[in-house]
């Protein structure tokens, strides 16, 4: 059997991630021998994560597919024609040799919408053939990337049911997976037995040899030209919803002389602004914020786990995630992680068996610390431009921000700011704002004084994570609901807009609004 693993791009992140992980164990698990696997991709890897990745297969031979038209359309040039030809091209190159038989097609973030001509066509060419596929799905276009829309409608996907059509497809050689329960158990309402709850993989590694250790040590000294201050790491791109900003406060706050050291740089055009936006304020005020260490090219440097066990914390203060892998790596390194505790991903972590000591709902801010009046007025036009960029339909579904709401000014959570409230408050002196604030967020004092004394708590690893989180387990769940076999029948064609509306209204609650994803800009 074949397995081709489809992706926009291989670029460091958590999917690509769980796609070094999780491939050795579907080979090893699956029903038939995997005698090929097929990277089919707009844009590679650096070599030396090929290598390592092949070597994790045990000499099945790996064939690397660059398609261009693969990539995100808002990195391609061309009309939606030009781009829909160039895709066929590809998948019938890429399809050329595949028995339909004896081929799966295991496809990532077809719902994210970053290039819904591939989810459509991959779709298409998979039910042509025959070709089962898994549309294993970690992200949603209209969870609070709404800036796209704008760009889906240039290119051809004119009205909710167009994407709704090609992120749902009905087709009984397909498989919908969701990466955590609450939205799998959507998909299930709608697709049964052809959906899936499928959490991401993660297991504990032997610790980096201590000589490794030492040189990603080093490393760091010579990166942050320090001489022994303590790291705290945030292993992610830098990404709006990442909300980076929020990590520097709690670093200031809690640990005054560390650095705060994010891994990756902005992975598309569409976060430069973000990122420039921080390392400016950074240079400006003196900030120990180092932004995208691993960029580049990785072989002459750390990988994660060396930089984890270098570090003296992890924190992880994402406003959106899927899955959220850093929690369960944190723990796996053992190391102190300090994390906020996001409403679709908590329940799943629970149970797991998981137990944080340091997580937290909202760090709450003081209004004497900003101008609320100026803030409101940024929230209010960009929540109105951003809103009006969605179809007549779904503006009805929004509900008020928490910021706007308010008919005084009182305490605001720090990630319902835009960053330029966010730069404004880093910008106080921490001594003050923590002066101001800490009353508000009492559990902070007592993390202030174990990370002094180098006492944050570790996350220990319980007996039960291996049921949900091990490799063969996941491996054998998804063969298992593979082989649940076709579903022949004929739902109606209003089921995919009936699963997006669905998601549509959970995704527009006020909990899940946040200033920082309205617009592309800083």
């Amino acid at each position: 059997m074949q397995l081709v693993i489809v992706h926009y791009h291989l670029r460091p992140g958590g999917i690509r991630r769980i796609i070094e992980l999780a491939t050795p164990h579907l080979v090893r698990e699956a029903p038939r021998p995997i005698t090929r696997v097929v990277l089919a991709t707009g844009q590679s890897a650096d070599r030396p994560w090929h290598d390592h990745f092949a070597r994790q297969l045990s000499g099945i031979p790996v064939k690397v597919v660059v398609a261009p038209s693969f990539n995100y359309l808002s990195e391609q040039r061309g009309s939606s024609k030009r781009i829909t030809a160039r895709l066929r091209r590809a998948l019938t190159k890429l399809f050329a040799d595949c028995d339909s038989t004896n081929t799966l097609v295991w496809a990532h973030n077809l719902g994210v919408g970053r290039n819904l001509i591939l989810s459509r066509e991959l779709a298409n060419a998979c039910a042509e053939r025959d070709v089962p596929l898994v549309a294993h799905h970690h992200d949603w276009w209209f969870d609070n990337r709404w800036v796209r829309w704008p760009e889906m409608r240039r290119f051809g996907f004119r009205n909710l049911a167009d994407p709704a059509k090609v992120v749902f497809p009905w087709r009984g050689n397909s498989l919908h997976a969701a990466i955590n329960h609450a939205d799998a158990s959507i998909l299930s309402r709608h697709f049964g037995k052809r959906s899936l709850w499928l959490p991401n993989l993660t297991e504990p590694a032997p610790s980096p040899p201590a000589t490794r250790v030492r040189v990603a040590h080093r490393w760091l000294r010579n990166k942050l030209a320090h001489d022994g201050a303590p790291v705290w790491l945030l292993p992610c791109r830098s990404l709006r919803r990442k909300n980076i900003a929020e990590a520097l406060l709690l670093t200031r706050w809690l640990r005054p002389e560390a650095w705060l050291v994010v891994t990756g740089a902005a992975s598309s055009a569409d976060e430069v602004p973000y990122f420039h936006a921080l390392e400016r304020a950074a240079h400006r005020h003196h900030w120990r914020l180092r932004l995208g260490v691993l960029a580049g090219d990785e072989s002459r440097k750390p990988g994660v786990p060396e930089l984890l066990a270098a570090s003296e914390a992890v924190l992880l203060t994402s406003i959106q995630e899927g899955f959220g892998l850093p929690y369960l790596e944190a723990a796996a390194a053992q190391r102190p992680l300090i994390a906020r505790r996001l409403p679709n991903i908590a329940p799943d972590l629970d149970r797991f068996g998981f137990s944080f000591p340091q997580a937290y709902d909202e760090i709450l801010i003081s209004p004497e610390l900003f101008d609320w009046q100026a803030e409101r007025a940024r929230q209010r036009e960009r929540f109105k431009t951003w809103r009006a960029s969605m179809p007549a339909s779904v503006r009805k579904q929004v509900s008020e921000p928490v910021l706007l709401v308010a008919k005084r000014p009182r305490a605001v959570p720090f990630s319902r700011f835009t960053l330029t409230a966010q730069l404004e408050i880093l910008a106080q002196p921490a001594r003050e704002t923590w002066a101001v604030c800490a009353p508000l967020n009492p559990f902070l004092d007592t993390w202030r004084q174990r990370a002094a004394t180098g006492k944050l708590q570790v996350t220990p690893w319980p007996r039960t994570a291996k049921r949900w989180l091990g490799g063969e387990a996941y491996a054998r769940r998804c063969f298992a609901a593979l082989q649940g076999g076709r579903d022949a029948s004929s739902p109606p064609q209003s089921l995919p807009i009936a699963i997006q509306s669905n998601f549509i209204g959970a995704k527009l609650d006020a909990r899940n609004l946040y200033p920082l994803l309205w617009s592309k800009n800083a």
